[in-house]
């Protein structure tokens, strides 16, 4: 035999990412014989997950979620608890709110002024000046305002002992409750912002104030509110439109089910009806917001902008604007612009995806269990999401009630110092610094364990970005061994081995647990690190340049790129560990190499693939997301009539177009994972077979000489 001559059955040569697995000529899919991998970061990984069940555990023992369902007063007291005085006064009210745009709010994160418990918010203008006057002529007046003070205030008492004793406030004004508290009830008229009625008010001092003030103050309450629950109202309208919410997320998976089951036959098809499906839905939205925008033209508020709004805690506001309706616009045209482009740019590849996708139809439908896989998914990601959720409230939760000193209306050298309310009036504070109280701050502690709240926070976000990223890598490496169970089967269905899902996951679960944990670990620094970044960029955005914003973009955008790359090596590892059973870094190496060495091919299923599959996503949940509009707002009522009693009528809107987004990933998911698979098992198979009888091809025909006529074409 000459040297020019390979033996048979020698593997290709290796080059720059030569592959240095050992070919074997017996290779009749994933491997059955297969050893623990990886088994040091299976150790770790159960560690971590023992110390995060130890740090919930302390935490429920610390914590009270009752001071996140309940406000708090100053002494500490929540409002609407059962069994207290405070049971049938659920509303917290602010003394003075003009007080909480004193800086002294950014530190404390609690508005310098006295905060009671209240049944009910102000509803009418009235000083406390003005009610000593009719007073005498009109018992009802003090009755209404003795609601909004402390028990034992008394009419008599002139404003300057009312406002040192602390026992009510200077002025009340109309308000409405949102979220447990009364903030200001804004409104407009003439094209100006007011509240009851009026853009100028006394606040009881004698001053007179201006609504843009009062605005100011009740934005700063609303950013300590941020990570409060929603409000009553969200609730009422949850309660309202369950049963529609949950009709349009069955409507979504029937339709994912569909679209899925209708690929392995008029694939072509259902492409162009995507991409028409997608550039008419955003087509609608388009038209749509530029009525809505044409229409605010001559509306009297037009020239208000969100600025002059704020943070409003009535949403529908925002929707009378149209500098809303102008942004809508221009998003939605620019991803119509996009999707064109994208179309245009892909239109040579996509016959290449279709066939790619009726191949994963196939796999599908002889493998019918692993549309059902998505559920289990869901089922463990609502378990990490929960119990994440249930943890961080009791670590924020956890403590006693801290006091300090406010005193706004002069510096004092005493001011957020801790303090002790039952023995305050005592101390020498209120002497060195009148007009000072001691108020509730915060829930805190001194013990080692309060001193770590933040460090377990960290760590309870960590190891939750970790589980979750296992959890996915699990359902990839399990639905990869079920697909590339099917492919190696030289007659499908015959050849199939019975329960190829069960045995891929039992496979995942038992001996691999290490692997998928290692590169989740990886993946989960990746987004911790990037989640840091873009929280420094949000606390010191005020405080950058333009040097160090563009090095933060600079960094942030690497970090997007970094997560993406790392994503796309985990899933083909997991596909690899699935087939071969080595561990993460073989794994990981061997996949690269392989998509190395046919870089040309990979942008078929990594683009175009993934583009269509996209477009019947965004295609399911805007169809849903128009229904769901249609029915909320009223727009269809002579074929069916939707609620009329909506607060607002967006929440149940986004709740069914995320939730149908959702379906569709989890139902796309499964069929993204199956055409990966497949191309990943063809490159294998192109490599260690030669279509001969001895060693055939295990690829389809149809896919074979359509991948071969591109190879050709791009060659010439």
């Amino acid at each position: 035999m000459s040297d020019e001559e390979d033996p048979p059955g020698t593997p290709p040569a290796d080059d720059e990412y030569g592959d240095p697995r050992a070919f074997d000529p017996e290779f009749k899919g994933p491997v059955v014989e297969r050893n623990f991998t990886d088994v040091l970061c299976c150790m770790i990984f159960l560690l971590f997950i023992t110390g995060y069940i130890i740090i919930g555990l302390v935490a429920w023992v610390h914590g009270d979620p009752r001071r996140v369902a309940y406000p708090t007063d100053s002494q500490g007291h929540f409002c609407g608890q059962k069994g207290t005085p405070n049971e049938n006064k659920t509303i917290l009210f602010y003394f003075n709110l003009l007080k909480c745009v004193h800086p002294s709010i950014l530190v404390g994160l609690q508005c310098p002024t006295t905060q009671i418990c209240v049944s009910k918010c102000p509803e009418r203008f009235l000083t406390y000046v003005e009610m000593q006057v009719v007073h005498t002529a009109n018992e009802s007046n003090w009755q209404y305002y003795r609601q909004f003070c402390k028990p034992n205030a008394e009419p008599v008492k002139t404003l300057s002992e009312v406002i040192m004793d602390d026992e009510c406030p200077p002025a009340v004004f109309p308000s409405k409750p949102f979220l447990q508290r009364c903030l200001p009830d804004f409104s407009t008229k003439n094209g100006s912002l007011t509240v009851g009625n009026k853009m100028l008010f006394e606040d009881g001092s004698g001053k007179t104030r201006n609504v843009l003030e009062l605005r100011e103050a009740s934005n700063a309450i609303n950013k300590l509110l941020d990570a409060r629950a929603i409000g009553s109202k969200v609730f009422e309208d949850y309660a309202v439109t369950w049963y529609w919410i949950l009709f349009g997320l069955c409507i979504a998976m029937v339709l994912s089910w569909t679209f899925l089951i209708l690929l392995r036959y008029i694939a072509g098809f259902l492409f162009w009806m995507f991409a028409f499906g997608v550039l008419g839905i955003i087509g609608y939205g388009i038209w749509y917001c530029y009525q809505e925008y044409n229409n605010l033209q001559e509306h009297p508020n037009s020239t208000l902008t969100i600025y002059d709004i704020g943070i409003e805690t009535n949403i529908s506001m925002y929707f009378n604007l149209k500098q809303t309706w102008f942004t809508f616009l221009v998003i939605l045209s620019i991803i119509e612009a996009i999707v064109l482009i994208l179309l245009i740019y892909f239109r040579k590849r996509i016959r290449v995806a279709i066939v790619l996708l009726k191949e994963g139809s196939k796999a599908i439908g002889c493998i019918p269990s692993t549309l059902i896989y998505p559920v289990l998914t869901f089922f463990l990601l609502l378990i990490c999401i929960s119990y994440w959720v249930v943890t961080a409230v009791f670590l924020a939760t956890s403590g006693v009630p801290i006091y300090t000193v406010i005193a706004p209306e002069e510096p004092c050298i005493h001011a957020n110092k801790i303090c002790d309310p039952e023995i305050f009036n005592t101390t020498e504070i209120p002497k060195v610094c009148p007009g000072a109280h001691c108020n509730f701050a915060f829930y805190g502690g001194q013990s080692l364990y309060h001193q770590y709240i933040t460090t377990f926070h960290m760590y309870n976000l960590f190891v939750f970005i970790w589980l979750v990223n296992f959890v996915i890598a699990l359902g990839q490496c399990a639905l990869a061994g079920a697909f590339a169970a099917y492919y190696w089967a030289m007659k499908k269905p015959d050849d199939i081995p019975p329960f190829p899902l069960f045995t891929a996951f039992g496979y995942a679960i038992r001996y691999h647990t290490g692997s998928l944990a290692f590169g989740a670990l990886i993946l989960s620094i990746v987004q911790l690190f990037k989640m840091i970044l873009e929280y420094m960029d949000g606390r010191l955005k005020s405080a950058q340049n333009s040097i160090s914003r563009f090095l933060q973009c600079c960094m942030t955008c690497c970090f997007w790129c970094l997560e993406k790359m790392v994503k796309f090596l985990n899933r083909n590892a997991y596909i690899m560990i699935a087939i071969y059973g080595k561990n993460f870094c073989i794994s990981t190496r061997d996949a690269f190499n392989l998509l190395m060495r046919n870089i040309i091919r990979v942008a078929v299923t990594d683009e175009v693939t993934q583009f269509i599959l996209l477009l019947g996503k965004i295609l399911i949940s805007g169809f849903i997301g128009i229904l769901a509009f249609l029915v909320f707002t009223q727009k269809i009522p002579m074929i069916v009539e939707g609620p009329t009693s909506l607060n607002y009528y967006w929440v149940p809107l986004l709740t069914v177009i995320f939730g149908a987004y959702l379906i569709a990933q989890g139902c796309f998911s499964v069929y993204a994972m199956c055409v990966e698979t497949i191309f990943i098992c063809f490159l294998e198979d192109l490599e260690r077979n030669e279509g001969s009888e001895a060693k055939p091809y295990f690829v389809s025909q149809s896919l074979m000489k359509l991948l071969m006529e591109e190879d050709s074409t791009k060659n010439q």
